[in-house]
């Protein structure tokens, strides 16, 4: 088919319009990958970036079913990416082949925010790799299934579904957006299905149903010990709020926010300031924020648009200081906004500063080269609760009633895991503010006294 041009229009206009016709045919294909081809024992290569031609063999050998030969390459690609965790998890799946291994699967952001991915395969991958190492589940290794979900709703009911209909996956370990897995989770309680998500934290998820799981606990606990820091620093704080409309998590933490800080006698300052919005403007938010009173600002952004977060800091210029949810403890928060987000503060369900936390720490250090943060070890204790009740349960609804049970316990990475009857976590936030140590930028525990 010829397209009619318009006569005069100059030729780079049809070469721009050229060009966003293929990055739209891109993204389109990315979102209509089939399920399959999102879904990966070890036969498929998920995450592109900087994948090793080890890597690539021992991916080619176990989806032509030669283990051996994939085992080394896997052992290979890890000595040259020590970080990987999508090679330490199919590693660990080739060395369980026939084994008729309890399986489970973890669902994951790959295609939208591959750091945040990285981070929640990291706890999972540790956790497979620390049972397995110990004999495995009565006897068996643990298998996982990576599947890339985007954190889009309607991928995400699409996984649900093609789990809900493979009987030995037993568990699911997700999903990270609270949009993707309040998509997910009629699907997984109406199949049965037990999901344990490492991050959510809409409010809506709270007592979904008996078969959803949270290793982190209510929005509220997070909420809370951040207003109280807040009015602590602060004798009558007002405060402004940026979010973002289709974050449904970080709605519920603003909403819960501003109701303890002004129950305690702070203010809100209402500014126009959504990140969704298509007239954001981040100096323009600050500006409105400043005249209107506020002498500090709460960011809520959603976790793949951090840096509309960053933006606002930077336009802040030191002049309001800076609170946000969870969602910003991330290595991009610190090497995009550096000294833009110095004093940021939030709260979090860890750090590897922890007392609790160090043994966890000391072999999460060991196994990836490095430190790694809250989505790792949450996603961690999601993987250790469901391998615990694997110790007991063969089939889907003995693994859901061996976690609902009120005597149900397990160590996690810095305290016990532990479900109240709502389905979420039992545990304890910390507050950690962005400082400048030792030439660089760190999220550091502060003390709320």
């Amino acid at each position: 088919m010829r397209l009619k041009t318009k006569q005069g229009l100059p030729p780079i206009v049809f070469i721009v319009l050229g060009i966003a016709l293929l990055l739209g045919m891109s993204k389109l294909v990315a979102y209509h990958l089939s399920i399959q081809e999102r879904m990966s024992w070890g036969e498929k290569l998920l995450i592109l970036d900087g994948a090793t031609p080890e890597k690539k063999a021992g991916i080619s050998a176990f989806a032509n079913q030669d283990y051996r030969t994939a085992i080394a390459k896997f052992q290979a690609a890890l000595i040259q990416q020590q970080n990987d965790p999508e090679t330490l998890i199919y590693l660990n799946n080739a060395r369980s082949i026939g084994d008729n291994a309890p399986k489970i699967a973890v669902s994951v952001p790959i295609g939208s925010n591959l750091n945040v991915a990285r981070e929640l395969l990291r706890g999972v991958a540790q956790a497979q790799d620390e049972i397995n190492r110990s004999g495995g589940i009565n006897g068996k290794g643990l298998q996982v299934e990576i599947i890339n979900d985007e954190n889009n709703r309607d991928i995400a009911k699409q996984v649900a579904k093609a789990l809900i209909a493979d009987p030995q996956v037993l568990a699911v370990v997700g999903h990270n957006a609270s949009e993707a897995s309040l998509a997910a989770a009629p699907i997984y309680q109406s199949g049965q299905l037990v999901m344990i998500t490492p991050t959510s934290s809409a409010k809506e998820l709270v007592g979904f149903g008996s078969y959803i799981f949270r290793a982190l606990p209510s929005t509220r606990f997070l909420a809370e010990p951040l207003a109280t820091y807040v009015l602590k620093v602060a004798k009558k704080p007002s405060v402004a709020t940026c979010y973002n409309s289709q974050a449904p998590d970080n709605i519920t933490f603003r909403d819960e926010f501003t109701a303890s800080l002004i129950a305690d006698g702070g203010q809100l300052i209402n500014i126009n300031c959504d990140m969704a919005s298509d007239s954001f403007n981040p100096s323009t938010s600050i500006s409105q924020a400043i005249s209107s009173g506020a002498d500090a600002i709460l960011l809520t952004p959603h976790i793949d648009q951090l840096q509309k977060s960053i933006d606002i800091a930077r336009s802040n210029k030191s002049r309001l200081a800076l609170f946000s949810s969870p969602s910003m403890y991330t290595i991009q928060t610190l090497q995009s906004g550096r000294s833009d987000v110095n004093g940021l503060t939030m709260p979090v369900v860890w750090h590897p500063q922890m007392q609790k936390a160090s043994v966890f720490t000391q072999q999460a250090t060991r196994l990836w080269g490095g430190q790694v943060n809250w989505r790792t070890a949450t996603a961690y204790d999601a993987t250790r609760a469901i391998i615990q009740g694997l110790e007991k349960a063969r089939t889907r609804s003995e693994l859901q009633a061996t976690l609902r049970n009120p005597d149900f316990s397990t160590m996690g990475a810095g305290e016990v895991v532990k479900f109240l009857p709502t389905g979420d976590r039992s545990s304890h936030p910390i507050l950690v503010q962005v400082r400048s140590t030792k030439a660089k930028y760190d999220f550091v525990p502060i003390n709320p006294q």
